[in-house]
């Protein structure tokens, strides 16, 4: 009976290590000179409208009723932006 819960043990061990192992090195990727541009483009920005940003930020600081984090000024009331 000891030596089966040592192997279950032994098991599970290889199997989370190997696990981890997989999702550590599949994140890392190399980007190509080529490929640089089109990761560059301001489509792939998240904040590529300046304005739509603005906008979301002034309506949830607004709901919220607090401020931080980013240069939304006003004490949350939407009264002073």
């Amino acid at each position: 009976m000891i030596k089966s819960i040592a192997q279950t043990m032994r098991a599970a061990v290889f199997l989370l290590s190997s696990a981890l192992l997989i999702a550590v090195t599949n994140g890392c990727a190399t980007v190509k000179p080529w490929q640089r541009g089109s990761l560059a483009d301001p489509i792939m920005q998240p904040d590529r409208n300046s304005l739509a940003a603005s906008q979301l930020n002034h309506a949830y600081f607004a709901r919220e009723a607090a401020s931080g984090g980013t240069p939304v000024g006003g004490s949350g009331c939407g009264c002073n932006n």
